[in-house]
């Protein structure tokens, strides 16, 4: 958010992702508890709200492993939308009624049955009084749509179906390498399933941009996350592979993780495929262009994603089980945000400037503008003289408690080494480790950065069982979701009072 006329110079928001909204039927979605939060936040002094990537979900039901960077995640369409509309009956949502405890999403029971009712409501678009205003608006959406982004991702989906799930490099010869004969071939065959798919992501962008559209008019702006790298098993791999590092058979060469560091002795194998930035430069970064436009049509401002891979990327040979063995690489610099800005102007970038952080990472973001991330729970070594400590910022930054990738800070304080948790009492200026958490917040807010976000989990003060994420690790991640009765008055006048007294209620 590089500060201009028109960005508030002090604001706060909150973090949340969509599917951690409270929800009877197994994940948050675009539903009432999505407007009850807008609402919430207004209520509360709130200028943003922070989200995790919008697409679908793949491997490990993490947003940063989407089968699409263009398409939107399906799990987080409201049913109910359905029911309103005629489509459905109430008693067909029961199948979504969670078994799981309510503040787990319950992913099995959603991959059960959700797409099943879609294709159900789907089936009686015929049978309701507006069918004809109805498909209008989805041929529309096809045509705006179809070339850019969505029939290859319909393809890809109904192609997934038909070859059982499986990654699409295992797919048969002629349609793995998108020859001309076999895209006829299938995508008459798989008409009918393109167009369901078609019809999925529809939905998804009418529910989304009704929500986003009533939270923009509350005052609330959505900031939205873009990873730096997309899935291998994604249509915009299998349908762009001139786009990345990849072999004449399209089999990935190098592939994305980070080196090994004092959090892992191996490193992190994200296993992404790398791109092919002299091409890129070639076209004028036009796919990146068309990328980080259609973000701007989902979000008000956009977080960026491992800001420091667009310097240099670390590039691990294919094949290797761990992160060892890797070389650094070069990235694009500041040739690529060159572009963004000659395309977009003055856009509203948070860049995700975390980790070890070199000369030639400093002077790009730098460079951009654009306001770095400053998370407080990476500040509290004993030695005291960390970056994240808050009397080391400058304004242009936002700063957080945690991100999704950080316990809750109730947990978090929780594992800190005697010292350390001595120097946190000492800096935060309190006695005992209850009142950690809400000093921390207060640290954030009192703080010269321009803009303070705190997960929903701090304000809630909940322990390490709502973690979101812990990085590569699978089983357990991204299932926390609100219960339905954490959003209080009470909660409510005290994040206004954070804002009031901090200058941080944006008029």
């Amino acid at each position: 958010m590089k500060k201009s006329d028109n960005v508030p110079k002090r604001a706060c928001g909150v973090l949340l992702p969509v599917f951690s909204l409270p929800s009877d039927y197994g994940i948050g979605a675009f539903s009432k508890e999505a407007y009850a939060f807008v609402d919430f936040l207004k209520k509360a002094g709130q200028k943003y709200w922070q989200i995790l990537p919008l697409g679908p979900t793949g491997y490990g039901d993490s947003p940063y492993q989407s089968f699409s960077t263009f398409a939107g995640n399906p799990y987080l369409i409201d049913p109910e939308f359905f029911v309103e509309k005629g489509l459905l009956e109430k008693e067909d949502l029961e199948v979504l009624k969670s078994d799981e405890p309510s503040d787990k999403v319950d992913y099995k029971m959603i991959e059960a049955h959700k797409y099943e009712l879609i294709r159900k409501a789907f089936g009686n678009i015929e049978k309701i009084p507006e069918a004809s205003k109805v498909q209008d608006e989805f041929e529309k959406f096809k045509k705006f749509n179809g070339k850019k982004w969505l029939f290859d991702y319909a393809l890809f989906m109904a192609l997934k179906d038909m070859y059982g799930g499986r990654s699409w490099n295992t797919w048969d010869e002629d349609i793995r390498l998108r020859k001309k004969s076999a895209m006829a071939l299938y995508r008459e065959k798989l008409s009918g399933e393109i167009d369901f798919y078609c019809f999925v992501q529809f939905i998804f962008y009418v529910q989304w941009n009704t929500l986003k559209n009533y939270a923009n008019k509350n005052g609330i702006e959505i900031i939205g996350d873009i990873p730096i790298y997309v899935a291998f098993d994604s249509s915009d791999t299998w349908a762009n592979p001139e786009l990345f590092l990849l072999d004449k058979d399209n089999v990935p060469i190098e592939v994305a993780g980070c080196p090994p560091d004092a959090f892992s002795k191996t490193g992190q194998l994200w296993g992404n495929p790398l791109y092919r930035w002299d091409y890129h430069k070639q076209t004028g970064y036009k796919w990146w262009l068309e990328r980080i436009g259609h973000c701007y049509k989902l979000y008000d401002v956009l977080r960026i994603d491992h800001f420091r891979g667009f310097d240099e990327f670390y590039a691990i040979p294919y094949g290797n089980p761990t992160a060892e063995i890797g070389k650094w690489r070069k990235g694009p610099g500041y040739a690529l945000f060159d572009a963004v800005k000659k395309e977009f102007g003055d856009v509203k970038v948070i860049a995700e400037d975390l980790g070890f952080l070199t000369p030639s990472v400093l002077k790009l973001v730098k460079k951009t503008g654009y306001p770095g991330m400053k998370v407080l729970q990476f500040a509290f070594d004993a030695k005291g003289d960390s970056e994240y400590l808050p009397h080391n910022y400058s304004s242009n930054c936002v700063v957080y408690t945690g991100t999704h990738d950080n316990d809750t800070t109730r947990g978090w304080y929780k594992t800190l080494k005697r010292d350390d948790k001595k120097f946190t009492r000492d800096y935060l200026g309190v006695s005992g480790g209850k009142q950690v958490v809400s000093a921390l917040i207060r640290a954030a807010f009192s703080s010269v950065a321009d803009t303070a976000i705190i997960p929903m989990q701090d304000y809630l003060e909940l322990d390490e069982s709502a973690r979101i994420n812990i990085p590569s690790t699978l089983g357990g991640n991204w299932q926390w979701k609100m219960e339905g009765d954490e959003l209080t008055d009470e909660l409510c006048n005290r994040m206004y009072g954070y804002a009031k007294i901090y200058g941080r209620i944006v008029k």
